[in-house]
Order: structure tokens, then C-alpha cells, then sequence
């Protein structure tokens, strides 16, 4: 399988626990785990953000006062896909907790789902879309060696 030239910026907003999500997103797999779900070559930057700034930013963005796991700006898919991937560590901690997953798991089912969504697919128009999406997200994570994120 080829992948797609990926330039990344990561970077981590100082919340109260930065060094644990610092410790399982080292550069090489954040890298990696976006390459996968890449279908063109793309510039992306990552950032791990805390509460405060993940709510603010779906507020000001989405019109939703919480903060959400994944955001994706996207603001080009060709020739190169363009865009923003914040991720809310507080709740992506939560909800790995809250599903039995490791950290690891779920930023890395996370960075897959943003990256698929900053080149266009999408789960919230219908339910046909969500189930595409899905398989598509299992099939990548598959490649990856994770479980599947969605089985029961």
C-alpha cells in the first residue's frame, strides 16, 4: 500500500495531564495513523487541546457548548488536502475509559475518523454515509492492528 506525503505539525496546548496524551501521540504514529486513512497528499496539523479550549472552539465553530472529542477544519481536499485536527484530551480520555479502550486506541480511531473527515466523508447526512464511514474507519484500523471501534 503507497502512502500519501504527509507534513504534520503537532502540537499540544498545556492542560493539566499534557504529558500523558504527549506520551502515547509520539510524532511517528500520529503520522502514521493519519497516513492510512490519507487518500491524497496532504498538510495537516494535530492539536491536543483541554476542556476550555475544546469547548470554546465547537461553540464558536458548531454552535455546541461542550466540548467534543474530534473537530476537523478542512479547508482544502485537492490537490492537497488542507486541515485542522483538534482533539479535546479530556474527553478522549474519558470516552477511552468509558469504552474499555487504551488512550492509544482511541486517539488513533480518532485521528482516522478527523482525517476521513477533512476529505469529505461524512456520518451525520444519512445513515447509508454513517455506514460506510464506519466500515471504512474498522477496515483502516484493521490495517493498523486495533480492534475494531465500533464492534459491541
Amino acid at each position: 500500500m503507497a502512502l500519501n506525503h504527509l507534513t504534520l505539525s503537532l502540537q499540544f496546548a498545556r492542560t493539566e495531564d499534557t504529558a500523558a496524551h504527549r506520551a502515547v501521540l509520539p510524532r511517528h504514529k500520529v503520522a502514521r495513523w493519519i497516513r492510512h486513512a490519507l487518500s491524497a497528499d496532504a498538510e495537516i496539523t494535530v492539536r491536543i487541546v483541554g476542556e476550555d479550549e475544546g469547548r470554546q472552539l465547537n461553540r464558536d465553530y458548531r454552535h455546541k457548548d461542550y466540548a467534543t472529542n474530534v473537530l476537523t477544519f478542512d479547508y482544502q481536499q485537492a490537490p492537497t488536502v488542507l486541515a485542522d485536527l483538534v482533539l479535546c484530551a479530556p474527553v478522549v480520555e474519558r470516552e477511552a475509559r468509558a469504552q474499555n479502550k487504551t488512550l492509544e486506541e482511541h486517539y488513533a480511531h480518532l485521528l482516522v475518523h478527523g482525517t476521513l473527515h477533512a476529505q469529505g466523508w461524512d456520518h451525520e447526512t444519512s445513515e447509508e454515509d454513517a455506514q460506510e464511514m464506519e466500515a471504512y474507519e474498522s477496515a483502516i484500523l484493521r490495517e493498523l492492528g486495533f480492534a475494531d471501534p465500533y464492534a459491541a
